[in-house]
């Protein structure tokens, strides 16, 4: 795999390649993602969990590593469509959620559904670079953006998370790793998926976070979950491929249907991972057990129900014959 020459990412780049993939239409996303238009790496808890289910326990797991409490204010740097901010809504009263994010497209979405749902008092959605935020917050989120950042920005992400959070305060990010060293995605990924990417490695997350101030309270390795998220991914959209011909040529479906095979393909042979840090500058910031509460019970839709125990699981790997790709 090539090397990414190390280089920083001017602001007007990273809007353009954001651009590039996440203001695609709306409809098409809608066709493979589950209702919240989460585009990460769900949580399958049980091997049939469906997509929905695995989301929002994600989404749970995610709130018990924050250890959300009423009246914080938190970031959600890449908030994507706004899912998780309006999940983490529902499980406190008087928290308030800012959420960034560099397409115009998401921030439509977000701002939509949080009038729809009368949050506009407690959801502030703005089209913002990381950099430019300002302010101090208790908790600080990030899900699937710091691939976006470029390599040589990874330091000053780190350092940009220690400045707004607040003293005492816990961050939590979650990114794609690899095992050997910081590389881009692959250069067809980069021409016609995402251009800009670069998968950082554990040991540069690692100092990056440390160098920026920050202490590691809290690090989790998920690895058959992502391989498992993509396949329900491709299934719904190959389900769904009528209508999305009817958006878009022949070219771009099956452009497409490689995409998500072939990140598959890559999270089943074990070329990558996910990582989720738990940061703070204080390591007496969460309690030392990973049971935390509150959280929510995945789809009930009645909010805070008790306790997230942080128990590890990993899908049972599938066969050939299901992923349809040779392993």
């Amino acid at each position: 795999m090539p090397r990414l020459v190390a280089a920083s990412q001017p602001r007007w780049r990273s809007r353009r390649n954001v651009a590039h993939h996440y203001d695609l239409t709306d409809e098409l996303f809608e066709t493979f993602l589950d209702p919240r238009r989460q585009y990460s790496c769900a949580y399958f808890h049980r091997p049939d969990d469906s997509l929905e289910t695995a989301q929002e326990t994600k989404l749970a797991r995610l709130a018990a590593k924050l250890n959300l409490r009423p009246g914080h204010r938190v970031l959600d740097i890449g908030c994507g469509w706004g899912g998780l901010a309006m999940a983490m809504t529902e499980c406190r009263e008087n928290l308030s959620v800012t959420g960034i994010t560099l397409s115009e497209r998401q921030l439509a979405h977000a701002r939509k559904t949080a009038a729809e749902h009368s949050l506009e008092d407690r959801l502030d959605f703005a089209l913002r670079d990381y950099r430019d935020q300002g302010g101090a917050f208790d908790r600080i989120v990030s899900v699937g953006m710091l691939e976006h950042v470029g390599l040589a920005d990874v330091p000053a992400y780190f350092q940009t998370v220690r400045r707004l959070l607040a003293p005492g305060g816990v961050a939590v990010i979650n990114s794609i790793a690899v095992h050997d060293r910081a590389a881009p995605v692959n250069r067809w990924m980069t021409r016609y998926i995402f251009p800009g990417g670069h998968l950082p490695s554990l040991p540069q997350l690692v100092r990056a976070a440390e160098a920026g101030g920050l202490k590691i309270l809290d690090m989790e390795i998920m690895r058959g979950h992502y391989a498992e998220t993509l396949l329900h991914w491709r299934m719904r959209f190959l389900r769904n491929r009528d209508r999305i011909t009817a958006l878009y040529d022949e070219r771009f479906v099956r452009m497409w249907e490689f995409y998500l095979a072939g990140c598959e393909y890559f999270f089943r042979c074990q070329h990558g991972m996910v990582v989720q840090l738990q940061l703070s500058d204080d390591h007496q910031a969460v309690p030392e057990s990973r049971t935390t509460s509150p959280n929510w019970k995945p789809n009930s839709g009645t909010g805070c129900v008790g306790t997230t125990i942080l128990e590890r699981k990993e899908p049972r790997r599938h066969d050939t014959g299901r992923m349809g790709i040779a392993v």
